[in-house]
């Protein structure tokens, strides 16, 4: 599966989602870096079939509006630190991949997956 990292998440994330096997790229990765806009990124998203993971709630609005981002996981762990989130988020990468196969947004919280409809 593709991932596209929004800038408030660490590349980290990136590298571990690479170490399952996918095709991850992180904002840093991209000419405009960390700069480039939220419409660049879902118009990539959709161009490139990435999953984009942000904490940017304007992406569940924009999502939830015009349906894009291709496909969209939200992080609501709230305040984190980076090696927490990522004790939550790899032992899940498994079941986001499987999930993303018949859903189009969810969400990752502390306590597990949430799937939108």
């Amino acid at each position: 599966m593709n991932f596209l990292v929004d800038a408030q998440l660490p590349r980290r994330l990136t590298r571990r989602l690479q170490e399952a096997g996918h095709d991850a790229v992180h904002t840093l990765d991209l000419p405009k870096a960390n700069r480039t806009p939220d419409n660049e990124i879902s118009e990539l998203s959709i161009k490139e079939r990435r999953v984009v993971i942000t904490k940017d709630e304007e992406f569940v609005s924009r999502f939830l509006v015009v349906h894009q981002p291709y496909k969209l996981l939200l992080i609501s762990t709230g305040n984190i630190d980076n090696r927490s989130l990522e004790a939550i988020f790899v032992p899940r990468v498994p079941k986001i991949v499987a999930t993303f196969q018949s859903h189009d947004f969810i969400e990752l919280t502390r306590a597990g997956i949430v799937i939108h409809i």
